[in-house]
């Protein structure tokens, strides 16, 4: 019975260190390194080959490596029956609430403004918003949604939230399903998405709704880029509905040096950091679930294939 690791573009040591230090009796093979495909039961990974997994016969448990699963989700070879985990961390949480507070504060203060000036050498001032004054939607309310709100909650802002489904989140006037979108947009002075990625939520930053937020919206998006219609955000913003946007996520990362987002003046890019995985942090719950697996027992943090998520 052995572990595999398969995280292509990643340094797969650190993972493989903080495994064995969690259970030093566990057999780790690393991708693509020669290894039993039949001893393989357990797969940690993060944008896999895809394909790969119907090699591996006796596989039954893929851990992501990270909160999100679209990466596995999304390979239809996939062997049937597998069981799918992702993680669920304290730090990542943590992580997530304090870099959407700090893209919040740097918007309503109008912090980018003076690294352009400071650029230009020109002395400006500009006019600043108060959290009070501040109506900030949530998409997606699970645990890094309740995680932001309850972060943004604490410093002052106006919190709005949505979801697929009815949740209750406290300091926040929620909304859910389709039916109420639109009022819940009517809020969002700044719009955050974190919704996972799914077939009803791919594309979903789009014109339609980028029209139902109030003149002059600002969009931080540090769920997945698939979620946001590329060209339609910039044509908003160009045409002075949405004031920019804050984007951590891409369709395809590394973003190309080419994309039009790079040079864009109100477009902020970050490289996907707004919350990262520590192996150390994690290597606990993925090597419990190796346990559960080989007990039979439950896993934990398990994924509802069918909702994607």
């Amino acid at each position: 019975m052995s572990v595999l690791i398969v995280c292509p573009g990643k340094d797969p040591e650190n993972w493989e260190k903080a495994l064995k230090n969690q259970h030093p009796g566990m057999n780790v093979y690393v991708y693509p390194e020669d290894h039993d495909k039949e001893e393989v039961e357990f797969a940690l990974t993060w944008n896999h080959p895809r394909g790969l997994f119907k090699n591996y016969p006796n596989l039954k448990v893929i851990a992501s490596m990270g909160a999100g699963v679209d990466h596995i989700l999304s390979d239809d070879a996939l062997p049937e029956g597998i069981q799918i985990t992702k993680v669920v961390d304290d730090t990542l949480t943590e992580d997530m609430g304090d870099f959407v507070l700090s893209q919040v504060m740097n918007h309503i203060r109008g912090l980018h403004h003076y690294v352009k000036a400071q650029k230009e050498k020109k002395w400006e001032k500009f006019q600043y918003k108060r959290p009070q004054d501040t109506k900030v939607g949530i998409m997606g309310l699970g645990v890094l949604g309740n995680e932001v709100a309850d972060k943004l909650h604490k410093n002052f802002f106006q919190v709005y939230g949505w979801s697929r489904t009815e949740k209750s989140c406290d300091h926040v006037t929620s909304f859910h399903g389709k039916d109420q979108l639109e009022e819940f947009l009517n809020n969002s002075e700044i719009l955050v998405c974190l919704l996972p990625l799914t077939e009803e939520t791919e594309n979903i930053l789009n014109a339609d709704l980028f029209d139902m937020l109030p003149e002059g919206a600002y969009v931080i998006n540090v769920a997945r880029g698939e979620h946001l219609v590329e060209h339609d955000l910039m044509e908003m913003i160009d045409n002075g509905h949405l004031s920019g946007a804050s984007l951590d996520v891409f369709r395809e990362e590394p973003l190309p040096e080419e994309h039009p987002f790079w040079d864009h003046e109100k477009i902020n890019i970050t490289p996907h950091i707004a919350s990262l995985t520590k192996p150390e942090s994690v290597a606990g719950q993925i090597a419990e679930n190796y346990d559960r697996m080989k007990d039979e027992e439950p896993l934990k943090n398990k994924v509802e294939q069918e909702k994607g998520y």
